[in-house]
């Protein structure tokens, strides 16, 4: 029996491919993926990877031969398949690998209604049937298989964001977009259209080959281009988008990248001004500014581990209005929970042609303390290390200690949040305090522990 723990993790299926997986894998995990959800019909999208055509393509075929209709939605972000999903009432399936080189590829998928699928909601059932298969031989077809068709949807999911976010009595904004030849690309053109945005495209055309640099904002080299142009154009606001362009990065009219809590808080406090009292997640390294500014507009902060198939789960389980993470990922009650960084991205832009003032100016109430960003340490013995951190902290008066996801050391003036990593030999580290020198001491006290 073949063993795909290398390509299946928590949340999706990703690894090389052909080296790891290739598209007879992808027939399988479509049948699997029919039987599983026992769906009678199901959506399958793909992103602008060279692998990506020809793995939909195959698991799609997987599906109806195990009796489902498949609509092919083909080129697409993960948050227009969410979309489909949604829409439809069908569990669906993205063929992405996001921000990670051109040779990898990979399958998000989701139940009907965009409810997630991770290793307890059905993707250990997938693998496990796939690995029989794959060494017994594919399952019999079915006596009627499915039926394979095609359909549009850019328009519609375009018209659905536009829905939420009324952009039509804002000030003229002149807003550069990096695509980073990824799926914004296809997605922001349609989505902005007849707004009042001059659009400046950057990396527009679709290259799953990534010639420009990383479809990965996350990582300070990839907004470069964008920071540069913002600045040379005179723009009011930029927009990153990763691979899949379901993250959206933001930098001010200075080219500065403006904190993914800050855009949190701000659209926390838009979404709580709609649905007064509501509740609000957030995972536990997003600044403290985003729980303060949630009960200063009246709606109750909700903390919750890193990843979003928690932060999905506690949408559901409170009936939360929005939910953001400090990665740039933001989950919408509007949006079947599910996350999508272009409905951010309009509610950013709502805001900021709504009033005056630079957008600078706008975040900076939201922006309220000094914070490391993410560091991390190669470690060999993660849980010894990190026992290293806790034993280091644990006696001394004024602190409290928590284990929600890693360890959380909290004081009156910082906190610092060290978790490790789930497929790396790492230790991730992020602190905040009220003044840059306390977090910059924070910092090298707890990193002088990890690395010793």
């Amino acid at each position: 029996m073949p063993d795909l723990s290398h390509i299946v993790k928590a949340y999706d299926v990703r690894g090389v491919v052909p080296d790891q997986w290739d598209e007879p894998l992808a027939e399988l995990f479509g049948a699997a993926f029919a039987t599983v959800t026992g769906a009678s019909a199901i959506v399958v999208g793909h992103d602008m990877r060279p692998s990506s055509p020809g793995l939909s393509r195959a698991f799609a075929r997987g599906a109806a031969a195990r009796g489902a209709d498949v609509t092919e939605i083909g080129l697409c972000s993960t948050d227009q398949l969410y979309f489909a999903s949604g829409r439809f009432g069908l569990p669906g399936a993205m063929f992405t690998a996001s921000h990670n080189p051109a040779r990898y590829n990979g399958i998000k998928m989701c139940r009907a209604g965009a409810a997630p699928v991770g290793q307890d909601t059905g993707l250990a059932d997938i693998r496990a049937l796939v690995e029989e298969w794959a060494d017994a031989g594919a399952p019999e077809p079915v006596e009627e298989p499915g039926t394979i068709t095609q359909r549009d949807v850019l328009a519609d999911y375009a018209a659905h964001l536009r829905s939420l976010v009324d952009l039509t009595a804002v000030r003229p904004l002149k807003v550069v977009v990096d695509a980073g030849n990824g799926m914004g690309g296809h997605t922001v053109p349609t989505v902005l259209d007849g707004l009042p945005v001059e659009l400046d495209a950057m990396y527009f055309e679709l290259d799953g080959t990534f010639p420009n640099h990383e479809a990965n904002p996350l990582d300070p080299a990839n907004i470069v281009d964008l920071q540069a142009r913002v600045r040379e154009t005179g723009a009011d606001i930029g927009l990153a988008f990763d691979g899949d362009a379901d993250r959206c990065f933001v930098v001010d009219e200075r080219g500065e990248p403006v904190s993914p809590s800050a855009i949190t808080a701000l659209v926390a406090e838009r979404e709580l001004a709609k649905h007064p009292g509501s509740t609000v997640i957030h995972n536990c390294i997003t600044s403290w500014s985003v729980p303060e500014v949630v009960k200063e507009a009246g709606g109750t902060p909700v903390r919750t581990r890193v990843g979003h198939s928690f932060i999905k789960e506690e949408m559901a389980r409170t009936g939360a209005v929005f939910g953001g993470e400090h990665s740039a990922h933001y989950y919408f009650r509007d949006f079947w929970n599910a996350d999508t960084g272009m409905l951010a991205a309009l509610h950013v832009l709502a805001a900021l042609g709504g009033q005056g003032g630079t957008l600078s100016e706008l975040v900076a109430r939201y922006d309220r303390y000094a914070a490391s960003g993410e560091i991390n340490s190669t470690v060999e013995d993660q849980a010894g290390r990190a026992a290293a951190v806790k034993s280091a902290y644990a006696g001394r008066e004024g602190l409290t200690l928590d284990e929600l996801d890693g360890l959380t050391v909290t004081a009156p003036d910082w906190w610092f949040n060290l978790r490790p990593s789930n497929t790396e030999p790492l230790l991730r580290l992020n602190v905040e305090a009220r003044d840059a020198e306390t977090a910059a001491r924070v910092r090298d006290e707890v990193l002088a522990i990890v690395r010793a």
